[in-house]
């Protein structure tokens, strides 16, 4: 009884926390509480501008990112890059598979030392050693699958280098957020990058991008509509049917 009363109010409290939000938009979050923001405000050291030397304000060899011929790839924490995604697969598996089987046993006792003979007399009527057992048996099986899967996804978002590795590998993090009138897109991209795979336009592709996640979802009215009500998956779990 208490672990009914204790699930009632996990299903209540969750329903008030939904009715809070009726008739309001979701909220964006705020991007002063990522870790891209960090690596943003906590760059590493540039090289210091000797002070002593006026003619070195106005070189074109200072070693800061605004240099105008410094490398405007991304190469240290903190530095932006754009993540070009575009996702064209398409699988498609089928098999089959089949499986027959057939078997017969006869089994008779003509003779055993003249004890089928002794007992024949008091058997029922029609019953003899001669046909003890007659069995046969046959199992037929048939399967069949097929899968065809399309992803089709062409994206670009702005990443923000959050670590360098020391082997030199960067470790980049992007999350862009979209909202259209109750429903919000959400775009989160995260992995490893060499600064080598990274063109001269600041850009990479996904597919150079090791231990790459990428989302792509959302969270609003269209998407609450679209899931099933918890009642539902509390069913769909307990439920052995």
């Amino acid at each position: 009884m208490k672990s009914t009363h204790f699930l009632c109010l996990v299903l209540a409290l969750g329903a008030c926390s939904r009715v809070a939000n009726v008739g309001q938009a979701p909220h964006l979050s705020s991007p002063r509480n990522s870790e891209e923001f960090i690596a943003m405000t906590n760059p590493p050291l540039e090289i210091p501008v000797d002070s002593g030397r006026p003619e070195a304000a106005a070189s074109l060899w200072a070693g800061t990112t605004s240099s105008l011929i410094s490398d405007r790839r991304a190469s240290t924490r903190g530095d932006i890059l754009t993540v070009v995604i575009e996702i064209d697969d398409r699988a498609e598996i089928s098999n089959s598979s089949g499986r027959s089987r057939a078997a017969g046993d006869e089994v008779s006792m003509p003779q055993m030392i003249g004890i089928p003979q002794r007992l024949a007399d008091k058997l029922p009527e029609g019953a003899s050693f001669d046909d003890l057992a007659d069995a046969s048996s046959s199992s037929t099986y048939k399967g069949s699958g097929n899968i065809t899967r399309r992803d089709k996804l062409t994206l670009r978002v702005a990443a923000t280098v959050i670590d360098r590795l020391p082997n030199g590998t960067l470790q980049i993090q992007g999350m862009q957020e979209v909202r259209v009138n109750y429903e919000l897109r959400e775009l989160t991209v995260s992995g490893f990058v060499r600064p080598g795979d990274i063109d001269r336009n600041n850009e990479i592709e996904y597919d150079r991008i090791a231990g790459a996640r990428i989302s792509y979802g959302g969270r609003g009215q269209i998407t609450d509509v679209q899931q099933p009500r918890y009642g539902q998956q509390i069913a769909d779990i307990l439920l052995p049917y």
